[in-house]
């Protein structure tokens, strides 16, 4: 089969025959559909430092997909073949504390698929059942293959309650999109997204914030007035992982505010903690998704007429992978999807 392959320590990725994949006892086997581009394959595409110390080649790459299952493992008891699957990427060693509490999300031992482990940037690849989510409701196959992303946006705007809620999201890639579009579905007053790109500020308009704001040409607390506050936002989503949005977040939370915190950042941050203890802040990070809470509440909001088309901007096939790749690494897109279905 067809599969985009790490082939060897270094920048770039190879488009190359690999042998079929073989389902264990506990396995599916997944014909991929559709996968969605990462920031952490760009970062295993590009060789950047994490990705020289973490990723072991050869490697084929890819967490974020939906497929058509064809083959059950003899042990399979829930999935069946002509199943629509997406994958939760994230394999949990099922025997630590966390994972024995139903906690899985937390646990210590997780390893990535298509980053410890070969992932799903091929026509076919082989998932546990236990990391496989069946799509019982009809889904359009390009939204079901970033269900991973999505459920990050999930994750993070459903830490907090937000119903009549004053929200701030730093950040308007894919995943800030989708989790603004989260809190407007689920009853948020105001949304404000902010960014420096104005490309991705429009799909943030397009989504329906109440105001999507370029940094670089006012400040955040200039927006009260116009939105009728007073005293700041109730909850932060940090996505961008820049020191001066966590900052800036900081500085304009109110008295008690939460703050969910996806962005991870390159270095450290110096921040004001003298902020946090007088305002009494919440800050909590965020990885990930809760397995399978928060998959639960994403198919919920699909029924319930959340639309995520508007982050989708681009579709490529496999074969065109660089220009796929070089896409996603701009600006000027939002989610960047690879259909394994057209040659």
């Amino acid at each position: 089969m067809k599969a985009l392959v790490k082939a060897a320590p270094g920048p770039g990725l190879e488009l190359t025959d690999v042998p079929d994949p073989r389902p264990g006892p506990g396995d599916v086997l997944v014909r991929v559909l559709r996968t969605g581009i990462c920031g952490t394959d760009l970062h295993i595409d590009s060789w950047d430092d994490w990705a020289a110390r973490t990723i072991q080649a050869p490697l084929t790459l890819g967490h974020e997909f939906a497929g058509e299952v064809v083959q059950v493992g003899s042990a399979v008891t829930k999935v069946k073949a002509g199943d629509l699957v997406s994958g939760e990427g994230h394999l949990v060693c099922g025997t630590c504390r966390n994972c024995m509490a139903g906690r899985r999300h937390l646990c210590a031992n997780t390893i990535g698929l298509g980053v410890h482990t070969n992932g799903a940037f091929a026509e076919y690849a082989v998932l546990p059942e236990r990391n496989t989510w069946v799509h019982e409701h009809a889904v359009d196959p390009d939204v079901a293959a970033i269900f991973d992303p999505f459920g990050n946006a999930v994750h993070t705007a459903l830490s907090f309650p937000v119903v009549g809620e004053d929200v701030l999201i730093t950040g308007a890639g894919p995943i800030g999109l989708m989790a603004a579009a989260v809190a407007r579905h689920a009853g948020a007053r105001h949304v404000v997204v902010t960014d420096v790109s104005a490309h991705r500020l429009e799909l943030a308009r397009k989504i329906g914030v109440d105001l999507a704001l370029d940094v670089r040409r006012a400040r955040i607390d200039e927006v009260y007035a116009e939105l009728r506050m007073s005293e700041g936002f109730d909850v932060g989503m940090e996505m961008s992982g820049q020191p001066s949005a966590l900052r800036e977040m900081i500085s304009c939370m109110t008295h008690g505010g939460r703050i969910a915190m996806l962005g991870l950042p390159a270095e450290e941050i110096a921040i004001d903690w003298s902020a946090v203890v007088l305002k009494m802040l919440t800050v909590k990070g965020i990885y990930g998704r809760e397995m399978f809470e928060t998959w639960y509440a994403m198919s919920v909001l699909l029924q319930g007429g959340l639309d995520l088309s508007p982050v989708i901007t681009h579709k490529f096939s496999y074969t065109e992978h660089e220009t796929a790749f070089e896409t996603a690494r701009g600006s000027n897109c939002g989610k960047v999807i690879l259909d394994w279905t057209e040659h």
